[in-house]
């Protein structure tokens, strides 16, 4: 594939000779090449930019780069834009860079020109202020290019990690990404896949069949289901590239374009004082009820809306994006209807992340508690349950957004400290007239302070139950913590609305500051 060469001794015939290329280009290889693609249920990736972007809105960088390979025959092959397709675009009016690797040419497999494409665009994000999306369909490093290509990466993970807190950065699997190209999207701030079509992996089913002897498809290994429930690395996992893009646009319009600003707001018609009188039904006065937190959110959020990161995994936790009033706010619920709501080691990193990511763009933090404590056992204490959590202490006590935090049920413990009480920062803390706040649940406290009494008793069982009772009447009354200031106020659960509402609005123009420091050492 060359240059079209045109009797063009005009400017007339050198604009024309152009638009040959440049429908070249765009073109791609070969209707074969396409028609593999769409074999597999995938879209173009120019058909993915133009799904992802405002119509029309498509800036195209550096369409005609080609590569200066020599040798495994690369020298007869020289496609335009060497496999990636660079730009900027628009999603709701607002500027977003995006790069999409082209299967159709290499394998989308990553070269010296292609890095370099994705180098210039990145920097260019970075520069400009403005998100960047990643189209992820590539088959890795170029081999014939050696070493030349996994330099190429590790340009990628450098700027990467510069923009990590710059810029929001999104990665969407569309096939497949493995070895080290898999880093890239593990540094960026949400990852998309698609189920069936989208992989990733660090060491493919062959190698680990080889390795290990264990059998595994490239789904069962890395597919979207494993990422988004096993492992955490998927945030968001749909069943077609549809909905998936049309779920990246949606995740934009809450974000902002860079740390410097804001979220944008936007005219909200759900009242801000409506009441929810659903709430007193919705939440159990006795606490070892179950109910479904989603429900919780869904009444004081507007509209009902709201996006749920890492909803499959780590379950036992909610984090998610809405808004209150117009103004956008990350959510970290616990969730009694899986397991209990307490927190392990999973959750925690979960939760930790979120947070961090709402606080390094600039998002206000509602924290809603009905927590039990960590989850006890060999497992979680030999898998560093000290540590993971200590990870979501280290974000909330690090956040300087506005933080806001209604207790609903259930606080005890450790757990209540770590999940954004007053103690560690909370601006702002409500408790419901539900709220149970304490050391540990009064059953195990009895057992611990009337230990003697108990065991000494005629009556052991009547002895305890008295002593259980006393030790709520004493210590876990819903007016404890706001009698000595260790709550706020304690509110009517149908007003949890407004109450937020307003606290953000007083908030927003809240300024704090960090000692300073290089960075700090968060735990690991």
């Amino acid at each position: 594939m060359g240059p079209v060469t045109l009797a063009a001794g005009s400017t007339r015939g050198r604009a024309a000779e152009l638009g040959i290329i440049r429908a070249e280009a765009e073109r791609g290889p070969s209707e074969k090449a396409t028609e593999a693609q769409r074999a597999k249920g995938k879209l173009t990736a120019r058909e993915r930019i133009g799904l992802l972007l405002d119509e029309g809105s498509f800036h195209e960088l550096e369409p005609l780069r080609r590569h200066r390979a020599t040798g495994f025959g690369l020298e007869a092959r020289r496609p335009y834009t060497d496999g990636v397709i660079t730009g900027w675009g628009t999603v709701h009016g607002r500027t977003v860079f995006v790069y999409a690797h082209d299967f159709r040419i290499f394998g989308g497999a990553l070269g010296e020109a292609h890095a370099t494409k994705i180098h210039k665009i990145m920097d260019m994000a970075i520069s400009a202020g403005a998100p960047l999306v990643s189209l992820n369909d590539g088959a890795g490093a170029r081999i014939q290019e050696g070493v030349s290509a996994l330099a190429g990466y590790g340009g990628i993970f450098q700027r990467n990690t510069r923009a990590s807190g710059v810029i929001p950065q999104i990665s969407v699997m569309l096939g497949p990404c493995a070895g080290g190209a898999a880093y890239s999207p593990a540094l960026t701030d949400f990852v998309f896949m698609v189920r069936e079509t989208s992989q990733m992996f660090i060491t493919g089913p062959d190698v680990v069949q080889a390795v290990t002897g264990e059998e595994i498809t490239q789904n069962g290994l890395g597919g979207a289901d494993v990422h988004a429930e096993v492992s955490g690395v998927a945030h968001f996992a749909y069943d077609d590239e549809q909905t998936c893009l049309e779920e990246v646009r949606y995740l934009l319009s809450l974000l902002p374009r860079n740390n410097r600003e804001n979220p944008p707001s936007v005219d909200s018609e759900d009242p801000a004082d409506r009441r929810s009188e659903a709430l007193l039904d919705l939440v159990p006065a006795d606490g070892n009820r179950s109910y479904d937190m989603h429900g919780v959110i869904e009444e004081i959020v507007d509209e009902e809306e709201y996006l749920e990161v890492h909803e499959r995994w780590a379950t036992n936790i909610i984090c998610a994006l809405a808004r209150l009033g117009g103004q956008v706010v990350g959510i970290v619920a616990n969730q009694p209807a899986s397991m209990a709501g307490v927190l392990d080691i999973e959750a925690s990193e979960k939760a930790a992340r979120f947070v961090q990511m709402c606080d390094a763009f600039n998002i206000p933090i509602v924290t809603l508690l009905d927590v039990p404590g960590f989850l006890p056992g060999v497992a979680q204490e030999h898998g560093g349950i000290i540590r993971h959590g200590a990870k979501l202490l280290y974000a909330y006590c690090n956040a300087t957004v506005p933080r806001i935090s209604v207790i609903l049920r259930k606080a005890y413990g450790g757990a209540y400290i770590v999940m954004d009480s007053q103690s560690i920062g909370a601006d702002l803390t409500y408790a419901w007239p539900t709220n149970e706040i304490a050391v540990m649940g009064a059953e195990g406290a009895a057992n611990v302070i009337f230990r003697r009494q108990i065991a000494e008793a005629d009556d052991p069982q009547a002895m305890r139950a008295r002593m259980v009772k006393e030790y709520k009447a004493e210590l876990m009354h819903p007016y404890y913590a706001a009698e000595r200031g260790l709550v706020d106020d304690v509110i009517d659960p149908t007003e949890t609305r407004e109450v937020l509402v307003s606290a953000l609005a007083m908030l927003r123009t809240k300024h704090a500051d960090l000692p300073s420091r290089k960075h700090g050492n968060p735990p690991q």
